[in-house]
């Protein structure tokens, strides 16, 4: 059983900060390609962060660079998202996704296709307000 596990979200002043968790099993994590993407309620989905099966490509949309860490562990077949220095304007559902691995993937446009992804996470709220 294919299973995609989002946690750590949470409410969250303005500056502050959290770490999104995503545990997965019933399929190979380290040949795939794992992303972040987030949603406001009625808007588009948005590619947050990702990264390939080995970790070293990664992918961040311009608006969280300087602010989130994208990491995984292949031993332990996690995701985790470090989120620093929130703003209001990060608060949505954060959702994790995974992508069967290829060369680049997290540069193509492939990378930005919901299609492209297998396995999906129920998703996390994250709601960062004063």
């Amino acid at each position: 059983e294919i299973q995609v596990v989002e946690s750590g979200g949470g409410l969250v002043q303005p500056g502050g900060s959290l770490r999104l968790s995503c545990e997965t099993s019933g399929f190979i994590f380290s040949a795939y390609a794992m992303s972040w993407v987030r949603q406001v309620s009625g808007e588009r989905l948005e590619w947050v962060s990702g990264l390939n099966g080995g970790g070293g490509m990664i992918s961040y949309v311009d608006s969280v660079k300087g602010r989130f860490t994208i990491s995984r562990d292949n031993a332990k077949n996690t995701l985790s998202l470090q989120m620093n220095s929130l703003k209001p304007e990060d608060t949505a559902v954060y959702y994790c996704a995974a992508a069967p691995d290829r060369i680049g993937f997290v540069y193509s446009r492939s990378y930005y296709q919901e299609s492209a992804y297998d396995f999906w996470g129920q998703g996390t709220q994250v709601t960062v307000s004063s």
